[in-house]
């Protein structure tokens, strides 16, 4: 069964302290050549039907996401599709 993905991240323009400790740590570990780092989050939707993309853009822009300083892309996935793989 398919399954919606919303992954949310801040806007480019909103200053991400995660992903600067991310990228600060980096080094400390042998990391060099990495210029900066963004931290997000990812959420799956498995409606009981067929998937409603428009559904879950609206769940993901009153719910999950605060759309003043995040932006949310929605996409289908395969429930058995493995957690870093794309559609």
């Amino acid at each position: 069964m398919p399954r919606v993905v919303v992954d949310v991240m801040l806007k480019p323009e909103i200053l991400d302290p995660q992903g600067q400790a991310v990228a600060n740590a980096l080094p400390r570990l042998g990391v060099n050549d990495v210029a900066s780092v963004r931290i997000g989050r990812r959420i799956e939707i498995d409606f009981t039907g067929e998937p409603d993309l428009d559904r879950a853009r609206e769940i993901a822009d009153k719910l999950l996401a605060n759309p003043v300083i995040e932006d949310f892309t929605v996409h289908l996935v395969s429930a058995d599709e493995p957690a870093d793989a794309r559609s």
